[in-house]
């Protein structure tokens, strides 16, 4: 009778397990369909992204910058395109993977990738597009000041196109810090100080450079109206 008792118990948890393991296979084969494809389609995102910074030429604006030196300090070699893109690939990744736990029935597990990961990593995305874009237009912005200056007749031309892409950068940098919560609050101080403190010295630069343009001009108008009175 004990061991009719044992048999069937034995039975029954072979049958449930057998159940178990039926049901399970066919989440788990559509689980690993479904990350194949996400894989596939993150690996064409990155490709596009790449492919599109180097047709815009980004990372030869950023070289410009100045940035790759600072890079090739830290052994990172500049690809701006493959760093922007591989973000994405992963991003897409684990949207796709969070579709396959849920098939498989891993609540908590989607439930941590959804809260920490998937939340965060959009912030570490926009940072990063924050700096890209900045160094771009703080390279532009830095030619373009220059040019403006020496047309002036500023002679810290330089040193003004200097102080101009700087600021973009420093304000890019704040900017990417709030954009991951990091130091909110004293990135916002530090700002505002910056704010001053550029505004002082461009206001200084051109006030100064300004003074002996003005100076040559008045010269100039003085010769002519000499020569005039001469004639």
């Amino acid at each position: 009778m004990l061991l009719n008792t044992w048999r069937e118990v034995l039975t029954l948890s072979f049958q449930n397990l057998w159940v178990g393991v039926v049901e399970f296979v066919p989440n788990l084969v559509v689980a690993v369909i479904i990350l194949i494809l996400g894989w596939l389609v993150g690996a064409l995102f990155d490709r596009a992204i790449w492919q599109v910074f180097k047709s815009l030429k980004i990372d030869e604006a950023l070289r410009r910058a100045g940035f790759d030196s600072f890079m090739r300090r830290g052994g990172i070699n500049l690809d701006s395109g493959a760093f922007i893109g591989g973000l994405v690939k992963w991003f897409v990744i684990v949207m796709f993977l969070i579709a396959a736990l849920d098939v498989l029935g891993l609540s908590q597990v989607n439930l941590f990738l959804q809260e920490v990961v998937l939340s965060y990593l959009p912030q570490v995305l926009a940072a990063a597009l924050v700096l890209l874009v900045a160094g771009v237009i703080g390279d532009v912005t830095g030619h373009v000041v220059v040019t403006a200056a020496r047309t002036a007749g500023i002679g810290s031309a330089h040193f003004v196109g200097a102080v101009a892409k700087w600021a973009i950068w420093i304000f890019a940098i704040l900017v990417a810090l709030s954009q991951l919560g990091i130091a909110v609050a004293f990135s916002q101080t530090l700002f505002t100080g910056i704010v001053i403190a550029v505004s002082l010295a461009l206001g200084l630069s051109f006030g100064l450079g300004g003074q002996d343009a003005a100076t040559r001009f008045i010269e100039k108008v003085r010769g002519e109206m000499s020569g005039k009175n001469h004639n």
